[in-house]
């Protein structure tokens, strides 16, 4: 398999396992390849957590799922922005990823797409735009959250890749209740991904930006 043109990766999620389900699996391929990849989390979801358990249970599970993804756990950057309520703080998140690029300065930025409807994950794509207008700045699916999606660019992956994605989203213990979290559903999407892109495994990307 040809090797990804990239040095460093920066990839974003609004909320603690937003990376493991939209590109995990793209994400451990980067790294196998010899890419360094940063992750930059925004919400630990603490208002969302299940009765009973710690409410800083999803960051502990974040940096465990990580580990399995194979992302140095020094280059991890979590937030505590409130769950569902980035709207608010619009401007301070696109000031944090202003300096994560410049402390960073990724040559692929990997984060929402533009037709996820969640309200978190709008913010984030707009402002990861405003951010990273002149970078290879790629949008992931979460499926269930996307009334369209334009699937513009196709990543091949691997069983290995697919394994660690599948390993890393069983590390959010406290989410299994999420009928999205179930192994054969985002197996199954990697197939049909990789029929439409004449492999067995792909995950999909809505191509925002190409800088090369």
């Amino acid at each position: 398999m040809r090797k990804l043109p990239f040095k460093r990766a920066l990839v974003l999620s609004s909320h603690t396992d937003d990376m493991e389900f939209g590109c995990g699996a793209t994400v451990h391929r980067l790294i196998r390849q010899g890419c360094e990849v940063h992750s930059a989390v925004f919400s630990i979801c603490e208002e969302s957590v299940p009765d009973g358990l710690p409410k800083d249970v999803l960051l502990q599970e974040m940096h465990q799922a990580a580990k399995v993804i194979g992302i140095d756990q020094k280059k991890i950057i979590s937030f505590r922005y409130p769950v569902r309520k980035f709207p608010a703080h619009r401007q301070e998140i696109l000031e944090d990823l202003v300096r994560l690029g410049k402390e960073i300065q990724p040559d692929l930025v990997l984060t929402h797409c533009s037709g996820d409807v969640h309200q978190d994950h709008q913010v984030m794509y707009r402002e990861s735009v405003r951010a990273f207008r002149y970078l290879n700045l790629w949008g992931y699916e979460l499926p269930w959250n996307n009334i369209s999606f334009t699937a513009s660019g196709m990543i091949e992956v691997e069983p290995e890749n697919i394994t660690a994605k599948a390993d890393a989203i069983a590390c959010y213990k406290s989410q299994g209740f999420r009928h999205y979290a179930r192994h054969e559903f985002f197996e199954s999407h990697a197939r049909l991904r990789g029929i439409q892109n004449r492999s067995e495994f792909a995950e999909a990307f809505e191509i925002i930006r190409v800088s090369l």
